[in-house]
Order: C-alpha cells, then sequence, then structure tokens
C-alpha cells in the first residue's frame, strides 16, 4: 500500500457493499464503493436497505480491497446512500485512489454543496442527482433542497476538468413529462440521463402499483428536451445508456 497520511488508515466508513462493474463509470470497469447512510428518503430510492447504516470498514480494508481490484479496474466508482454524509472518509479515499492513478466518479444528491467543493479537485466524473425541478423538491421528495442542489451543480460547472452529468429517475405519479422540461431548462451540464423508475424495489411500498415508465416513453421525453440541452441519454433495464441523437 501507498505510503500517504490518512491517519494511519485507523478511521472507519460505513458501506452497504462492493462490488466490479462495467457500466457505473460510462468506459471504464470500476471498482463501486456503495457507502451507507442517507438524510433523504425519496420515496422511490431503489437502495433502501442502507439508508439507515451498513457494515462499519477501516479505511485501510477499503484500500486492500482497492489494491486487490488493481488488475480489474481502472477507475472507482462511490456511490450510496449519500457518500458526502462521510466527506473525511471519502477524502481520504478519493487521495488514494488518485495517488494510484485510478480515475474516479462520485454520486451525490447535491445536499452537502460545502463539502463537494472541498473535494472536487479530487473527482474526475460527477453525477448529481436532479430529482426535481429546484422549487418542487419538498412536493416530490418531502425535502426541501432544490437551491442545495443548484448550488452543488454550479461548484462542479466551475471545475474545468471534472465531467459533470446531472440524473433524473422519472417516477410516473410523482411527476410528469412537464416536470423534465422544466428541469432541463434549469441545468447545465455535460449530459443529462433520464432514468427509467423500476418499482421491484422502493422505500414507499404504495409506488409498487406504480408502472414503469417505458422505453419508448422515455425517448419522447427526452426529444422533448432536446432544445434545452447539448446531450441527453436514457436509461432503462431493458437497453441500459442510449443516447438521444
Amino acid at each position: 500500500m501507498n505510503s500517504l497520511n490518512f491517519k494511519d488508515g485507523q478511521s472507519s466508513i460505513e458501506i452497504g457493499g462492493m462490488l466490479v462493474s462495467s457500466i457505473e463509470f460510462p468506459g471504464k470497469i470500476s471498482l463501486v464503493i456503495f457507502t451507507a447512510g442517507c438524510m433523504l428518503r425519496c420515496p422511490y430510492c431503489h437502495n433502501a436497505g442502507i439508508i439507515d447504516g451498513g457494515n462499519p470498514r477501516k479505511i485501510i480494508e477499503i484500500f486492500q480491497e482497492i489494491n486487490e481490484s488493481l488488475d480489474f479496474i481502472d477507475s472507482v466508482v462511490i456511490t450510496g446512500g449519500e457518500p458526502l454524509i462521510q466527506n473525511i472518509a471519502i477524502i481520504d479515499i478519493l487521495k488514494y485512489c488518485k495517488n494510484l492513478k485510478l480515475e474516479v466518479k462520485l454520486d451525490t444528491n447535491g445536499y452537502y454543496p460545502e463539502r463537494l467543493e472541498e473535494l472536487i479537485d479530487l473527482v474526475d466524473y460527477i453525477a448529481l442527482d436532479v430529482k426535481a425541478p429546484f422549487n418542487k423538491y419538498k412536493e416530490i421528495i418531502g425535502e426541501d433542497i432544490g437551491e442545495r442542489v443548484r448550488k452543488s451543480m454550479e461548484i462542479c460547472l466551475l471545475s474545468p476538468d471534472t465531467y459533470l452529468e446531472c440524473r433524473t429517475t422519472y417516477v410516473p405519479n410523482l411527476m410528469n413529462s412537464e416536470d423534465i422540461v422544466e428541469i432541463a431548462k434549469e441545468i447545465n451540464c455535460d449530459v443529462y440521463t433520464i432514468q427509467q423508475f423500476k418499482n421491484t424495489s422502493v422505500l414507499d411500498e404504495t409506488l409498487k402499483e406504480t408502472p414503469s415508465p417505458s422505453r419508448t416513453e422515455l425517448f419522447e421525453i427526452a426529444e422533448s428536451v432536446k432544445p434545452y440541452l447539448k446531450r441527453i441519454k436514457i436509461k432503462t433495464s431493458e437497453f441500459g445508456d442510449e443516447i438521444i441523437k
């Protein structure tokens, strides 16, 4: 293990799991670290099992997992939950990855713009969840954090070496296609991804009765936002990521 100042690797982080993936970081093979804990309770959350915590691991153990994966990966993805709840541990992991010349992608809900700003220079790719039009967060997910998310987006845009993906999970009944158009008018990013809601694993059990939007429906919504954004994708369980041309 490389010798860096990480408090001897004795600090801890709570995680919900780790896996190697070819889809979480476009064009890369990644070790994906699922951090535990989230301050939000989005009704359609698909990682509800780790919202309230996970398994404590020493940071040095995470370093060892990264080392053992080096023959297979060229990047690390840190997702959640919300990683920036544990921002000190995340900074240690990011520094370790950069020391190994690994590219890093961070998924965040944008709740902590000030914490994001502290580590943005260590991240190559940010995936920022934009869950609603900024003025409709309270209505759609129950928390009025739209301005925090907007600020997080602006911090990313000020970092010239960081690629920014904004992404929205389209949940019928919670939102409509006009909400997606409104989001598209409000955001600025390298790519905007409209993700397919899946009703198989949700926090709010009533959403299991809500049908998943079809690929065709997502295509139609994506076409409607083309005047406002330079690059758009849809993401479905059937076909993965598809660029809208």
